[in-house]
């Protein structure tokens, strides 16, 4: 199965931004992808690198809404699996969302960013509610995904949730910026949690120079064995592609060692004395 990280910069017109994504899902489609995955809040500017005004949920839309909907019609059209990221609103609610659409259009559900940090030119709190949708896996037309927002990559009980549940793939939307953190410590750390839960991993970074920040790039994919089998260069718009053998996920030594040898009765009780 092929996949396609999106990685694109995104200015102050969403409607511009959008335009250029499913236009990016029309080169995918051409290019053989069957998923197509987005950065953190991929269409619209981050907006946490400054902290929130009094209107800042004027920003956010429901799902489904706009984007998902325009999404959704398009993934039908190309028959392929898109994993989105947005700024959703619910009701006085809002949230850093992932709705993940299947290859026929339907929106199969919509994974909210649990743990929301909050630092200098990431303000995040301030935006978003920590999310309440746990940690779903996804049954689609290529594979059971699983997301893993941004900051929630980095939590080891959340990725190993989702291989708990059974995911092959876990689909990691990002917004990191250059210089954020010690040059190859974000790969390093998705090659651990790929190794250790037997699953594929993928990054995708949003790009380009916005208000106090300038983002990355260098999206890229894992393997189940810990290798990294794609990376897109800093600094550049571009579609990363990566061909993934989902077959690798029950041969790895994740599935075939180290979650059969689990022993969760004991972490429980060592975890109630902390």
């Amino acid at each position: 199965m092929r996949l396609a990280l999106v990685q694109q910069r995104a200015s102050a017109d969403k409607s511009a931004n959008l335009a250029r994504g499913l236009a990016a899902l029309d080169r995918a489609a051409a290019n053989g992808a069957k998923l197509a995955c987005f950065a953190e809040l991929a269409f619209e500017p981050f907006y946490p690198q400054r902290p929130a005004g009094p209107d800042f949920a004027a920003l956010a839309e429901p799902v489904p809404g706009p984007v998902t909907e325009a999404f959704q019609q398009k993934a039908a059209d190309l028959e392929m699996v898109v994993v989105l990221n947005l700024f959703e609103r619910d009701g006085t609610r809002t949230f850093d969302s992932s709705p993940v659409i299947d290859a026929d259009g339907r929106l199969l559900g919509c994974t909210r960013m649990i743990h929301i940090t909050e630092y200098a030119c990431f303000h995040e709190q301030g935006y978003y509610t920590p999310g309440d949708t746990g940690a779903p896996v996804y049954q689609t037309a290529v594979g059971r995904l699983g997301v893993a927002i941004c900051y929630d990559r980095h939590f080891p009980e959340y990725m190993r949730a989702l291989a708990l549940g059974g995911a092959e793939l876990v689909v990691v939307p990002q917004a990191g910026a250059v210089g954020e953190w010690p040059e190859g410590l974000y790969e390093s750390e998705l090659q651990v949690a790929a190794f250790q839960n037997g699953y594929f991993t993928a990054l995708c970074n949003r790009v380009g120079e916005e208000d106090c920040l300038t983002f990355g790039g260098e999206s890229f994919v894992c393997a189940p064995n810990g290798s990294v089998i794609a990376r897109a260069p800093a600094l550049e718009e571009t579609i990363l592609y990566a061909d993934v053998d989902l077959e690798k996920v029950e041969r790895s030594h994740a599935r075939r060692l180290f979650m059969k040898h689990r022993r969760p009765e004991l972490y429980g009780t060592w975890l109630a004395r902390r």
